[in-house]
């Protein structure tokens, strides 16, 4: 047996109950056995035995209390995962379903992902199984006093610096970080996603979208291609996909749908961005009611049929495993010739093989989204100095990222995957190559 098959057998079977988890170290090392037979120094000093344990997991309650005096409780994770290149970072989430298995692939992949950035940061992920969805700000302001009161002990600008995610926005940041300097007395670069009053970075809450954006156009630039004319289906109605819809449509892409959890609207015409924003941010309200504001569209219930419209480009933005086997087949029976990741781990693996096989352009979420997390890095540098950088000066920073992202997977691609479009082979070698020689020369960590 080799290597690579020794540890995911073990990974398997220690950790059969977090599917997740075992999905996404199945993908990644599945990638990296030309760079083992390379270097079999890693192998013997147990690299990927290391590399799949987190440095450190730590759970606990969060009790709350709400609007009627009735006490609840939750569960609160952080999965500090890896701190070989820099201090761990990755979002909170807080979703009924996370759970320390759903954690432990987000702050799996955010190594990779944070590596490829080219910006000194580990990989971490945390939040609770708290739903935000319907309570009132009252409520979420207790939950996260609650869930700051053990957190705050394990943070800290040089050591783990959290940030936003599902369920996780300004709003829930700063309840965080007002607690977190209540606790401390700090005033410091502890979160990040934080508000423009108080250290926040411009362009933090569009860099996820548009990062995803920036990274499609780059690949299309190298083939010749743009974004001109191209019918795009963005998946979600989140932060990542309304900005990513709105910077497509900027770069003349035609947004043809998009979608929340209960279904999808399709506008032929082209989704007006403007409205979602209005629904989502601003009255909360669900996607359904984007048809008052534009008759010509339809809706649809069920957010998996937004995978069965034609299209050019799919940029899922959701959540993962969003597309399926049947959900990637039909995309290909349908014209769609890339998909660019917005989400975490948003293919399974089988829709993953079938985009493989068909020989269509497709970019793993690690590369895709790693906007969001280089900029945060970007607010973290800000912090530190005590600046406040323009949003042009930020934009044109992560583009710039984007572009070494894409320079750096296409040479990993060309050189150890199957051709020169296997961006999947690409990401996770040239992440992977920068963690490994810092796990090296730092010893037995």
């Amino acid at each position: 047996m080799d290597y690579v098959n020794h540890v995911l057998d073990e990974v398997k079977a220690r950790y059969f109950y977090e599917p997740e988890f075992i999905q996404t170290v199945t993908e990644v090392l599945g990638s990296l056995r030309p760079v083992m037979d390379r270097h079999p120094e890693y192998q013997k000093a147990k690299l990927l035995e290391r590399l799949v344990e987190p440095e450190r997991i730590i759970s606990f309650r969060v009790p709350w209390r709400d609007e009627k005096g009735e006490y609840h409780v939750n569960r609160g994770y952080r999965v500090q995962f890896s701190s070989s290149i820099g201090p761990y970072k990755g979002g909170l989430r807080f979703h009924p379903t996370v759970n320390q298995g759903v954690l432990k692939f987000l702050a799996f992949e955010q190594i990779f992902k944070n590596s490829l950035t080219g910006l000194p940061i580990g990989g971490g992920k945390g939040g609770s199984d708290f739903d935000p969805k319907g309570k009132s700000d009252e409520e979420v302001m207790r939950f996260c006093q609650s869930f700051m009161n053990e957190l705050y002990r394990h943070i800290g600008p040089g050591v783990d610096v959290p940030a936003g995610d599902i369920g996780v926005g300004s709003r829930e940041i700063g309840y965080l970080y007002g607690q977190f300097k209540r606790l401390t007395a700090q005033y410091c670069g502890v979160l990040t996603g934080k508000g423009l009053a108080y250290g926040g970075s411009l362009t933090r809450t569009e860099a996820t979208g548009y990062g995803v954006v920036y990274l499609t156009n780059e690949i299309l630039t190298h083939k010749g291609k743009s974004l001109q004319g191209q019918r795009i289906i963005v998946s979600g109605s989140g932060n990542v996909a309304i900005y990513a819809a709105q910077k497509a449509q900027e770069m003349g892409a035609v947004i043809i749908a998009m979608c929340d959890s209960d279904g999808y609207i399709y506008d032929k015409d082209g989704v007006d961005v403007a409205v979602i924003q209005e629904l989502k941010e601003h009255r909360r309200a669900r996607i359904r009611e984007y048809v008052a504001a534009r008759p010509k569209a339809e809706y649809h219930e069920g957010f998996r049929g937004i995978w069965t419209l034609p299209c050019d480009i799919a940029l899922p933005c959701a959540t993962q495993n969003e597309i399926d086997l049947d959900a990637a087949q039909s995309l290909l029976n349908n014209g769609c010739w890339m998909v660019c990741e917005g989400a975490n781990m948003p293919s399974t693996l089988e829709a993953m093989s079938a985009f493989e096989e068909a020989g269509i352009l497709f970019v793993p979420s690690k590369a895709a989204n790693a906007g969001g997390v280089a900029v945060s890095a970007l607010e973290m540098s800000q912090n530190s100095v005590g600046l406040a950088w323009s949003f042009e000066k930020v934009d044109n920073r992560l583009r710039e990222i984007m572009a070494n992202i894409y320079a750096n997977m296409s040479a990993a691609a060309a050189e150890y995957g199957k051709n020169e479009n296997d961006y999947v082979t690409g990401a996770n070698v040239a992440a992977f190559l920068k963690v490994s020689e810092a796990m090296m020369d730092q010893g037995l960590v």
